[in-house]
């Protein structure tokens, strides 16, 4: 882990240090690994089918089948393909869509480009490491943001701390 990862994690988890470090023990950044240029078949060895359509295909998996959309506990939401810490549980809110939804995202973790496969453009989010697909982003969630990060369930690894 570079240390601007570090520093950029510590700052947006405000968690005690005995818990940072558990949480990064159970689930290392991986920076050793080259994530922007994985080809099919080595991200196929990674994910489960379901993963490699969401995260590469930029696909959508069915409302309300992920158990991440009720997950309440204390924990870091992290990317499925690379491990990187995209959400902690204080980012969290139900939205009542029937997928896991934040108001924001730990600084840096998350990149954007629109999407145009429906009639109307939207705004597409994806892991700022790996570029695995996370979901859309829209203008309907809470304060202070008023913004809705709608994730794939499949997307996410859930950490409790």
């Amino acid at each position: 882990m570079n240390r601007r990862n570090f520093n950029l994690t510590i700052g947006a988890l405000m968690i005690s240090p005995l818990t940072l470090q558990r949480a990064l023990a159970e689930n290392p950044m991986n920076d050793d690994i080259d994530w922007k240029n994985l080809n099919d078949s080595q991200w196929r060895e990674r994910l489960t089918p379901e993963q490699f359509r969401v995260l590469r295909e930029e696909g959508t998996e069915r409302a309300g089948t992920s158990p991440l959309d009720k997950e309440k506990r204390e924990g870091i939401f992290a990317c499925a393909g690379c491990g990187q810490h995209l959400f902690t549980s204080d980012m969290k809110y139900d939205s009542g869509t029937g997928w896991p939804s934040f108001f924001t995202f730990i600084d840096g973790a998350v990149g954007t480009k629109r999407d145009f496969k429906l009639i109307w453009p939207r705004t597409e989010y994806h892991c700022s490491r790996c570029k695995g697909h996370q979901g859309h982003v829209f203008d309907d969630g809470p304060k202070p943001t008023g913004l809705r990060y709608c994730n794939n369930g499949v997307a996410l690894d859930f950490i409790p701390t």
